[in-house]
């Protein structure tokens, strides 16, 4: 563990929250059994042994040189695992097991540059650190660092999920008070502002796709309270929904034939039932949880009920706005993220019911807005109005930037509460399935 009884000044919180971090995902690679570390449970993906090496490569090509004056022993294995893959980015990966190193040199490698980033960080970062000369401060590259990591920690659980059920450790949830049934309306939200964006002069870390501040008016809409369903998204499969070429754009209907898609990646049917695939067990399709699809699946359904997906800026309004016209950080309020709030930080491994959490509601009594599943918005991702690249990470972004990739807000089950910030953004391509990421519908 990363010691911090020595860290002084800009670094202290920040080795703690680091040191918390290597913690969650050194327990997630442990529900992994050895003999499944060479597998790809998601075609796209790289293969696991990939990730072992990932978290800490990318710390070490962060930090080493910008931070301290550290020397790489292995130049080549920072290479190898410093670049992830993009889901539905141009072709299947091809590479096979034998292409990688073994477990034993990965863990090698990754505890050498472990050993000796903490040796540094340990004495806490300099004042002298405090602004590089790019002008981001040595606590940027830290929050980086950090959030990096718990970003995968949630993609490695898309990954994990999709491991046979006999290749990974079985662990339980946390129970659920009883929930009474799921009563689906939709929510009035009257005009006015969102303020999107972080700006440049703000304490708050942001990513360089949360800048620069702005405000956007947001014409009357309504919401649903609660998102959508496996229930309402059964009714929308058993109408005929996969069928029907009018409610899939020309993409998306080429997507769904060609690939034979028939309903979400997390739902199985077997002889006449339908069942669901949580993280460690299949079991009777829970009616009341989040229905989790890809964008193309989303926005069919919400054609078929007559409605659509929110925009970015009505999607905050319902969550942060306030009838008196200001904004809440929280859809609650000011209270801190806790369990009795919504189904994040890593509080369970599974969905719960859409209206487990009615504490949770907005100012506009929408509930469930943090966590639980992402929700697809409309809005093709694209940078704000004075968008600029981090210099240390300059494609984290800007490479998605293609009109192919459309933003998420709000969290999942596997999402840091950090990350829980009204301005954090997430995007994905439209046919990507294995996301933890369900809808509600809005209307005009």
């Amino acid at each position: 563990m990363l010691a911090v009884s020595n860290a002084l000044g800009v670094g202290h919180d920040l080795l703690l929250r680091m040191s918390e971090a290597r913690r969650r995902s050194d327990e997630l690679f442990r529900l992994i059994s050895p003999a499944s570390v060479y597998d790809r449970p998601i075609p796209e993906r790289h293969r696991i042994i990939f990730y072992v090496g990932h978290l800490e490569a990318f710390d070490w090509n962060l930090l080493r040189e910008r931070i301290f004056d550290l020397k790489s022993p292995h130049p080549e294995l920072d290479r190898l695992f410093a670049f992830g893959i993009d889901p539905v980015g141009g072709g299947l990966p091809s590479d096979q097991p034998s292409d990688w190193p073994s477990l034993e040199s990965v863990r090698d490698y990754v505890a050498g540059i472990r050993a000796a980033l903490d040796q540094k960080l340990a004495d806490g970062i300099p004042e002298s650190s405090a602004r590089l000369t790019d002008g981001y401060s040595a606590a940027t590259l830290l929050n980086v660092a950090i959030e990096h990591r718990l970003m995968h920690l949630e993609t490695l659980a898309y990954m994990l999920h999709q491991l046979p059920l006999d290749r990974k450790l079985r662990l339980a949830n946390r129970p659920l008070a009883a929930i009474p049934p799921v009563t689906q309306e939709m929510v009035s939200i009257p005009a006015g502002q969102a303020t999107l964006g972080l700006a440049r002069d703000s304490e708050t870390f942001g990513w360089d796709n949360e800048f620069q501040i702005h405000e956007v008016t947001v014409p009357a809409f309504q919401i649903d309270r609660l998102q959508v369903t496996n229930r309402q998204y059964l009714d929308f499969i058993l109408s005929g929904g996969y069928e029907t070429r009018a409610f899939w754009g020309d993409d998306d209907w080429s997507w769904i034939t060609a690939n034979a898609i028939a309903h979400p990646i997390f739902w199985k049917e077997m002889n006449g039932q339908w069942l669901y695939r949580t993280m460690f067990d299949e079991i009777p399709l829970p009616l009341d949880w989040p229905v989790y699809v890809s964008h193309a699946e989303a926005s069919a359904y919400a054609r078929w009920a007559g409605k659509s997906l929110p925009t970015e800026p009505e999607w905050h309004r319902a969550a942060y706005g306030v009838p008196a016209g200001s904004e809440r950080p929280y859809p609650w309020g000011r209270e801190a993220p806790h369990p009795a709030l919504g189904n994040f930080d890593f509080s369970r491994w599974d969905p719960a019911p859409v209206n487990a959490f009615p504490s949770s509601a907005s100012a506009f009594g929408v509930q469930g807005m943090l966590g639980n599943g992402w929700e697809w918005t409309s809005t093709v991702f694209a940078p704000f109005r004075g968008f600029e690249p981090f210099p240390f990470y300059p494609g984290y972004s800007a490479d998605f930037f293609d009109g192919k990739h459309f933003v998420m807000k709000g969290g999942s089950a596997h999402t840091a509460a950090c990350m829980l910030r009204p301005t954090f953004r997430n995007w994905f391509q439209s046919h990507y399935q294995y996301v933890y990421a369900g809808f509600r519908c809005a209307q005009r």
